[in-house]
């Protein structure tokens, strides 16, 4: 790939990054400028497969499609993905970013094809019976992602590909709580069904205010879940350089303070979006500088905390 048409492709992964989610594009700031860039691509390539498949622009206005056209649209992601996984050029600027990052970093082509696992999930209305299922799809859609941004970030080892597992999970864990009844409007319930049963929500009726305040113990429930998760991510701080740790650190913040807004408005978290503001987020920058600088000068000569029994554990990561 020539500089001019990388530089294209950046500028355009950055815009998509800019509208599609604010929260990342305020931790990518933070990156060093290679990391920032292959970040913005592999983003970008993660949103556009999301969008055609939900047939959405950067991540709103589901508009329904014919289950034919959904996998139609998905063969179409495999086939292009395969070839950027291949190393064949593209003229679509998103899988021509996407070779890039895949070659530049060494990352294994399983991951952006399990990625595609968690959005085929979403095209055949996959039913979550329980919480293994559930966390198995945030690995599919989040958990993979974070993998692979350790690799963008140079990080190799096991240990902390999994400490990066963690964190993408915990992060799809947050997007359910705050997302529920918009998902659940076009036809998608992510918490567990046997969690729902116990509390006496029939699926059906989730989005029905008569059932809000069983909601909200169930949402609390699903928070203390991702809680283990962030807490097991933050491990992974001490294998990434200054920079990168800080960055991931950020975003962890931010996101747990999505958790924190949510859980904190109970059986109203769902009457208006939950959006983190510019003034939470500075806080987020601060704490997770110190929080970069505690896991590079002192974590990192420390022996690793064991990560906790009876977490979700993928298949091997290398």
């Amino acid at each position: 790939m020539n500089e001019n048409k990388q530089a294209e492709i950046i500028d355009t992964s950055r815009l998509i990054i800019k509208k599609g989610s604010k929260s990342f594009a305020t931790a990518a700031k933070i990156f060093d400028e290679e990391t920032r860039d292959n970040a913005y691509m592999l983003y970008a390539w993660c949103r556009h497969c999301d969008d055609v498949i939900d047939n959405q622009e950067l991540g709103f206005n589901n508009k329904p499609q014919t289950a034919e056209t959904t996998q139609k649209i998905l063969a179409e992601l495999r086939e292009k993905t395969q070839a950027a996984i291949d190393n064949i050029p593209s003229e679509d600027q998103v899988f021509e970013g996407l070779r890039y990052v895949l070659k530049r970093n060494e990352i294994p082509g399983r991951y952006p094809l399990e990625l595609l696992e968690g959005f085929a999930m979403d095209a055949t209305a996959h039913k979550y019976r329980s919480m293994e299922d559930t966390l198995q799809y945030c690995y599919y859609v989040a958990g993979v992602v974070g993998i692979m941004m350790a690799y963008v970030m140079g990080t190799r080892n096991p240990v902390a590909l999994q400490r990066a597992t963690d964190l993408g999970i915990a992060f799809q864990l947050t997007n359910i709580s705050r997302d529920i009844i918009e998902d659940a409007q076009v036809g998608r319930i992510y918490l567990p069904a046997d969690w729902l049963t116990e509390a006496g929500i029939p699926a059906a009726e989730i989005t029905e205010a008569k059932h809000s305040l069983k909601l909200a113990k169930v949402v609390e429930r699903l928070l203390n879940e991702a809680d283990r998760y962030y807490n097991s991510a933050n491990e992974g701080l001490r294998a990434l350089g200054f920079r990168s740790a800080w960055a991931v650190a950020t975003a962890r913040d931010i996101y747990r303070a999505i958790s924190e807004t949510v859980r904190k408005r109970g059986q109203t978290a769902w009457q208006q979006r939950v959006i983190i503001r510019k003034r939470r987020k500075l806080l987020g920058i601060a704490e997770g500088m110190l929080d970069a600088a505690r896991a590079s000068l002192f974590d990192r000569h420390k022996t690793p905390t064991p990560r906790e029994k009876g977490l979700w554990t993928a298949p091997p990561l290398h």
